[in-house]
């Protein structure tokens, strides 16, 4: 009989408590959704793409992820392997200040996850394009790996999440 993997595990509680925000509480809106075996490095990947319903402007990515080590230690039961995931989460926004806009960004993060995650904003414009047209991609990494250890803190972490959308969209509301 099939055994899930942490891997599985994990993305499941995720996946069904952010269907929940989007079906049951109306909270948010799904628009893109990943799930992909990377067969030429062994590894499995899971994005879930949304919004804050009614605001469109600033787009969450859930980002869970296990490599071969991963996968080969817990399936084969290998001695001294410790198996877990990587979860990250990405956030787009349009940037018009960024000296202003990223301390500010830098500031919410390190308030909400208090320092447990790896923090990096890359803004960016198209060439030929104005550069007030810019996007800030933040993306944030955790530096804990999970297991299903983990799986009680979701919620919470989901809350975390939520409460990060709904400040970076005040920011982006009063830029």
């Amino acid at each position: 009989m099939y055994d899930p993997t942490i891997f599985d595990n994990l993305k499941v509680a995720l996946e069904n408590q952010l269907y929940d925000y989007e079906a049951i509480e109306e909270m948010i809106e799904i628009h893109d959704r990943e799930d992909v075996m990377d067969f030429a490095v062994l590894a499995r990947k899971f994005v879930l793409v949304f919004v804050l319903k009614d605001k469109p402007e600033i787009e969450a990515s859930l980002i869970l992820r296990a490599g071969v080590k991963d996968l080969a230690g817990e399936i084969m039961d290998l001695p001294n392997s410790q198996p877990g995931c990587t979860l990250a989460l990405r956030f787009t926004k349009a940037c018009a200040n960024p000296d202003d806009e990223c301390p500010a960004i830098e500031h919410v993060f390190g308030s909400i996850w208090e320092g447990e995650i790896e923090l990096s904003q890359t803004v960016s414009y198209t060439f030929g394009e104005r550069p007030h047209n810019m996007q800030n991609t933040i993306d944030a990494v955790f530096q804990k790996r999970l297991t299903e250890e983990n799986m009680n803190e979701m919620p919470v972490f989901l809350q975390h999440v939520m409460d990060t959308l709904h400040v970076l969209n005040r920011l982006q509301e009063g830029a």
